[in-house]
Formats: C-alpha cells, structure tokens, sequence
C-alpha cells in the first residue's frame, strides 16, 4: 500500500492510497480540465468581442465606449495568456520531475485568470449595458454582476472551507478521544 509523504506541503492526509507522483497526475489532470473549461469561456468572449468591431453600431461608440472595448479586447487576451501559461509552462520543463511545481503555479495561473475572468465579463456586461440602454444601467448590472461572482467565487467556498475545516477538526477530536478511552 502506498503511503504519505513526509513533505508537509503535500495534501495526501486525505486518506487516498496514492504516491506523491500520483497525486501530482491527479492534479494536474484537474488542472489541465480547468484550463479547458477557462480557455473555452475566455475564447467565446473573445470571439464576441473581436466580431463587435466589425459590426455597422461600432462607428456611433463614443471615443470613452471604445477606449473600454480596447481594454477588454486586451483583458481578453491576457486572460487567455494566463489560463494557457500552466500549459506552456508544463512544455517548458517536460521529463524534469517537476510535476508538483507545474501543479502548484497552475494552480495560481487559474486563480490570476480567474480574477481576470471576473474583471473581464463584469466589463463586457457593462459595455454592452452602455452601448444599448445606457451608464446608469450599466452600473447597475455591474453592480448586480460583482455581486453574484463575490457570492458564488469567494464567499461561497470560503464558507465551505471554513465548514469543511471545522467539522475535520471536529471528527480528529472525536477520533482522538475514542483512542484514549
């Protein structure tokens, strides 16, 4: 049976039967399937974004409307930059051993892009927002928008860390004084 490393920044306390090595696979396939579903929702944005500037409207944009498509076009790209660098990264260093780094700067990679991911589709919603019925409803749906992502991105998990945390800590105690009793 495989057992735990003794590295302290290897998760294996979860009680799966796996090596080190393995457990790297297994994130970095996880890994690899979040990049997937991120570059897919980025490259729609992005398509929509780049076939707005071929649109008849384009011309009525006002010079501050399309200063902000600009920036978006830009956060469109360096999102897809960010959701891909795991990927370049993991080529860069192929067959050198080191699969638990490519995991752990993935991991941050997905959270940058993320983050970006955030900005960007808050952005567009305010843009096109803007552009149809006006700024003081774009700011509304911006509003509304931040919300929703604060809610289910943050707030949402940190709940459940927080829940999830405590009731381990909850079954080590009981644990711990089954064994002594």
């Amino acid at each position: 049976m495989l057992t735990p490393t003794d590295d302290p920044r290897d998760d294996l306390r979860d009680g799966r039967p796996e090596s080190a090595a393995q457990r790297a696979d297994r994130n970095w396939a996880d890994v690899l399937q979040e990049v997937r579903v991120l570059q897919t929702g980025t490259q729609i944005l992005t398509g929509f974004l780049l076939a707005l500037a071929f649109q008849p409207a384009f011309a009525d944009l006002t010079t501050p409307q399309r200063v902000g498509y600009l920036v978006l076009v830009g956060l469109s790209a360096l999102t897809a930059i960010l959701a891909l660098a795991p990927v370049a990264l993991h080529r860069a260093v192929f067959h050198r051993g080191m699969k638990p780094a490519v995991v752990r700067f993935g991991h941050r990679a997905l959270i940058a892009a993320l983050t970006a991911v955030a900005v960007l589709l808050t952005g567009v919603v305010a843009f096109v927002f803007d552009v149809v019925v006006g700024a003081e409803a774009a700011v509304i749906a911006v509003v509304v928008l931040a919300a929703v992502i604060l809610v289910l991105w943050i707030v949402g998990p940190a709940f459940l860390r927080r829940a999830s945390g405590e009731s381990r800590t909850g079954d080590r105690r009981a644990a711990g004084e089954k064994g002594r009793g």
